[in-house]
This record gives structure tokens, sequence and C-alpha cells, in this order.
């Protein structure tokens, strides 16, 4: 698999493209490879593939800030954080087989040395050490990029730990690279291992077009599946790739057809350089309520959320005067379930947007305005 780090290697784009899109790669890692960038129609310069990999200018808008979900709030350590009593996450590699553009951890490429786990054993002893910690995460980065040998001593330690019972692994691996699962015996033999009756491994994949559903990105979920772990599927909403209630559909459909549960649908994170790639959040809840009305109950078991600083808040309402909320899962276990009401605001990015117009059960929140500046 051949990879491109440098806008100039994109022969596909003219030189005044490279050019322009230079100064956005100077500030935003740039990374693709072969196989995703031949799922591209470079014919339609609106392509939705196109747009989840290769920069734009208007990534350099002033808008956002690098931790949108204030997750260094939450670290423990480097690469440890520990912000749900019974969640631990583990950001276990700095490197992605390609690197979204609306990725909301840009700083991990930013600042390649200090954003994520290198002591191990301290990590590990701190989750042996808090029982309420029954889940751990493992993302990045992407944990399908370390390889086998790595990523299987990091599992088996956490699953010596008795009272750790799911272990996640968040990638896009199956969409960016299929092969490196369907060709990588060591790793199905891993899951195997490690993903017991009683102790399943999650893999949580990030499909968010139907197009990345090509016939070896649904080979390679199989023999997830069939290594014994458990798929479920999250993505973000993004402007301009399934902001459209077909084609939102379509991927709730698809992803239950080849059994990956889909699980969230993230309002895209206030991150900087995230501006065009985001929808106001009210606009979101109508597209995805409209495409969970084509589909079946299967299909349409997963939830329009955001991840706050706060909490995990699900979107889960709205009129013509008001729009609601609730606490998913709270940082403060006090809030979970939590129901929030505001005044109807059409311009609102992020649950900040809101704070100036609470009317029913207010919270406290640091008011950062993520609409039109």
């Amino acid at each position: 698999m051949n990879y491109l780090t440098k806008i100039d290697q994109l022969d596909r784009l003219s030189q005044g493209e490279k050019n322009e899109l230079k100064e956005v790669t100077d500030q935003f890692a740039f990374r693709a490879n072969d196989y995703y960038l031949s799922l591209i129609d470079w014919d339609n310069p609106h392509d939705p593939i196109r747009r989840i990999i290769i920069p734009g200018l208007r990534e350099l808008e002033k808008w956002g800030r690098l931790d949108p979900s204030d997750e260094q709030t939450y670290s423990v350590m480097p690469g440890l954080e520990h912000k749900y009593n019974s969640t631990a996450l583990l950001l276990v590699s700095n490197v992605c087989e390609c690197i979204c553009r609306y990725c909301f951890r840009k700083r991990v490429f930013i600042n390649r040395q200090s954003e994520y786990l290198r002591e191990l054993p301290a990590a590990i002893e701190y989750i042996r050490e808090h029982h309420e910690i029954t889940n751990v995460l493992l993302t990045g980065g992407d944990p399908l990029a370390l390889n086998a040998s790595k990523l299987e001593n990091i599992i088996r330690q956490v699953r010596d730990i008795e009272h750790v019972g799911i272990i996640r692994i968040g990638s896009k691996m199956p969409a960016f690279n299929p092969y490196r699962i369907v060709e990588q015996p060591a790793l199905l033999d891993m899951i195997r291992k490690y993903s017991t009756d009683k102790k399943k491994i999650y893999i949580i994949t990030h499909f968010l077009h139907p197009r990345e559903l090509t016939d070896v990105a649904i080979q390679a979920v199989s023999l997830l599946q069939k290594a014994g772990a458990v798929i479920a599927n999250q993505m973000p909403l993004i402007k301009g790739v399934n902001d459209d209630p077909d084609v939102m559909a379509d991927m709730l459909a698809k992803l239950s057809f080849i059994g990956a549960v889909p699980y969230y649908i993230f309002q895209c994170r206030p991150a900087l350089g995230n501006r065009p790639y985001t929808v106001p959040i009210e606009h979101g809840y109508e597209i995805v309520e409209q495409a969970k009305a084509r589909v079946s109950g299967l299909a349409k078991r997963v939830r329009f959320v955001m991840s706050h600083s706060t909490g995990k808040i699900e979107i889960i309402g709205k009129t013509e005067e008001r729009i609601y909320f609730k606490y998913h899962r709270a940082a403060n276990d006090a809030d979970s379930g939590r129901f929030l009401v505001f005044e109807s605001n059409p311009d609102a990015y992020w649950l900040d947007d809101y704070a100036e117009m609470i009317t029913e059960y207010p919270i406290d929140l640091p008011y950062r305005s993520y609409g039109p500046q």
C-alpha cells in the first residue's frame, strides 16, 4: 500500500490546487493511501469521499479549538482519560491509516509526542486500582495501525484485569484499508484469543458513507465478526458527505444488513478547522429523523449525540420553539439522564450556543459560541 503525506504527491490535483492547499496541510496533517483515494470520483468536485480525505481551503477559517470536548480536563496521564465512571480511554496510537479532514483530535497529529499513551504499565495499574472501570476503549489515532503484536500486548494486559468486561477498539481501518485486516491473520487470531464468551471485544467502526462499504470492507467486517468481535458503527454527521436523509438512510440500512449495529451519529465537534464540515444541530436532528423514518427498527437503534465537555448528550426532539436534550452519559454522575430544554436556535452548532437561552433545568456552561462569527 502506498501512502501519501504531502499534498504534492496527489497527481490528480492541478499544481495551482496543490499550491493553495499547502497552506492548509502546513497547519493540519494530510495522510491518505492508494486504496481510499481509489474510491474518489475525481470528475466530481463535490465527491463525498474526496471531501472526507482531501483538504479544503475553508479549514483555515478561525472557528473552533483544538480540544473541543475538553479531553485534557479528564486526562489522568498522557494518553489515559477517565471521564465516565465505568470507562477508561487509552490513546494507544498517534497514527491513522488516513486522516479525516474533520478530525476532532487534530492535536494528536500536531503534538505527536505528548498526546498518546507512552506509560502503559502506569495506565494498566490505574485501571487495576479503579474497580469501577468495566469498559476500556482503545483509540488514538487508530489502534489497528499498530502491528498485531504491539496491540496484543496492550489487550492482553487489559484482559488480565478481572473487573474489565469490555474492551472496545475504535477504528476506521475497515473503511480506510480493509486489506490490513483481510491480509493480517495475526490480528484475527488475537481477536479470537481475547474475545471470550463472557468478555467480548467490540470493534467500533467508522463508516459514514455507503461507498465506503466496498466488497473488501464488508469482508473485513465479516472476518472480525467470525473471529468473535462484536461490531458497532459510529459516524459523525458531515456536511457534504452524509447530511442527506437518503444517503444516511442507505448507510444505516446497509450497516444493519452486515451486522454492524448503527451505534452513534455524532454532531461534528467544533474542532479547529471543522467549520466547513459542520451541520447546525437542529438541521442535523431533522436529517437523522428523516433517515430513521426510512429504515427498519434494527437500523434505527442509532442515537444522535454530541460529545460535550460535560458528557455525551442526546438530541432527542424539537418543536418550532424548543429543542430537547438528555444526558446519555454524564461526566458528573448526578447529571446522568438529566433533561435539558432550550429555545430553538437554528444557528447553534454546539451545546454552548444555547447557553444564554436556557428555559428549563439550567446547567452551568462556559460560554463559547460556535455559531456564525
